[in-house]
């Protein structure tokens, strides 16, 4: 088989493709009903080139479900400029890989922070918009981004689809793609392809196989680990009590309590929050057991939550509320009860979303995250390739320093990555 035998569509909305059709390529199986993606990461190939190979994680975020409820709830929309134009391979009538694209009209939403670029481009006569944006709105965290069927099939399917990136890109006029939160060899990979690399950090909770929380704190240095138990308690001092809600708990109610912290902090931090109620509601039909909503509750009302979303090996924070604010209340229901949750569910990682050093001190160190680029125009990709050249050491420097001054005891310090190649 030959490249020539595939053929590449773009789709305007998601729904143009079966569900089952999409999770084909982002699945490899199930496990009590929950749907294990097919992870695309890259190895070491002859001739210092890298091919994709395939191993079964669950990320909720690149399902057919999550991503049609972001459409159909209006919350990634040509009207808020996340326009979709998701990449299909077939070969014949059988869909053998899909890209999440959007073609955007700002750079909002993305955390991979390009304005500057956009900026600088425009000051110099370009048009920095439309671009695409290969995926998954409104959420940074770490999953694949080149899904495709068969584990035999990667390395060809995926050369289709990233020089299908490229022609896309060309076909929509725009300035350059962007393949965010890509899996590090994945991103390897694509720079194999002609896209440009960079790396940023979050911070992550490693669980070393805590038997629970107390375990956790007993590798902490004495200083983090009282810092720990008294943030806890005072959290909870009035009256406060903290539920975690999967599933069937998850009702209508307290999908309304926690759109409202939503809208709440939202307004605060971005003038116009991302998500829509109906999304909320759409999740809750379709994908509640991959949810761990962490609520508040003071005097018989909600007062504050946090949504989680459950991988196959990892929990996910996303976003945070509260119409009531009380000492610590953030940390204990964003961190600490995450922390808890997936040492319960025997979970290896949580990743606490984008920013915040602060999260150092809860037991949440650096990781590398990691994104590529393909910049259309020649002398505007010689400069953001010199700027990425030095950005990528400054983020090697800070995850090194930043993991040295972590909580931890000696010879207790949690796995992270090395410096990026």
């Amino acid at each position: 088989m030959t490249s020539s035998d595939i053929t590449l569509e773009a789709l305007s909305s998601i729904s143009q493709i079966a569900a089952s059709d999409w999770d084909a390529c982002a699945t490899s199986g199930s496990d009590v009903g929950n749907l294990r993606t097919l992870d695309t990461l890259a190895s070491a190939a002859p001739g210092g080139h890298h091919c994709i190979t395939s191993a079964s994680t669950y990320n909720p975020f690149i399902s057919h479900a999550f991503l049609l409820a972001l459409e159909k709830s209006n919350s990634a929309c040509i009207r808020t400029g996340w326009a979709p134009r998701h990449l299909v391979a077939k070969r014949g009538d059988a869909v053998i890989g899909v890209v999440p694209v959007y073609l955007k009209s700002h750079s909002q939403g993305e955390y991979v922070f390009d304005r500057g670029w956009a900026d600088a481009y425009e000051r110099a006569g370009g048009q920095y918009y439309p671009k695409l944006q290969a995926s998954v709105p409104f959420t940074p965290a770490t999953g694949p981004r080149l899904l495709i069927r068969d584990p035999l099939d990667v390395a060809q399917v995926g050369a289709v689809l990233a020089n299908g990136l490229v022609a896309l890109c060309g076909a929509t006029h725009a300035s350059s793609v962007h393949v965010t939160f890509a899996r590090e060899n994945e991103w390897k990979f694509l720079a194999d392809n002609g896209f440009l690399q960079r790396t940023d950090q979050q911070f992550h909770f490693h669980n070393n196989g805590y038997a629970g929380f107390d375990d956790f704190l007993a590798t902490l240095n004495s200083r983090h680990r009282k810092a720990i138990k008294r943030e806890r308690r005072d959290a909870l001092a009035n009256g406060i009590t903290v539920h975690a809600l999967t599933g069937d708990d998850i009702t209508e109610d307290a999908w309304d309590a926690f759109f409202a912290f939503y809208m709440e902090t939202g307004s605060r931090k971005w003038g116009r929050p991302y998500l829509t109620r109906a999304f909320y509601s759409l999740i809750g039909e379709t994908m509640s057991r991959d949810v761990a909503l962490i609520m508040a509750k003071r005097e018989g009302r909600w007062i504050a939550g946090a949504i989680n979303f459950i991988g196959s090996d990892t929990l996910f924070g996303r976003h945070w509320g509260a119409v009531e604010h009380h000492p610590f209340l953030h940390f204990e229901v964003c961190y600490y009860q995450a922390i808890d949750f997936a040492i319960r569910r025997g979970l290896k990682t949580v990743e606490a979303g984008a920013q915040g050093e602060h999260k150092i001190a809860r037991g949440y160190l650096p990781q590398t995250t990691y994104s590529a680029h393909y910049i259309v125009d020649p002398g505007f990709r010689r400069a953001v390739a010199d700027y990425l050249k030095h950005e990528r050491a400054h983020v090697a420097a800070a995850v090194r320093e930043l993991t040295e001054a972590g909580p931890f005891r000696k010879g207790d310090i949690e796995r992270t990555d090395e410096e990026p190649a």
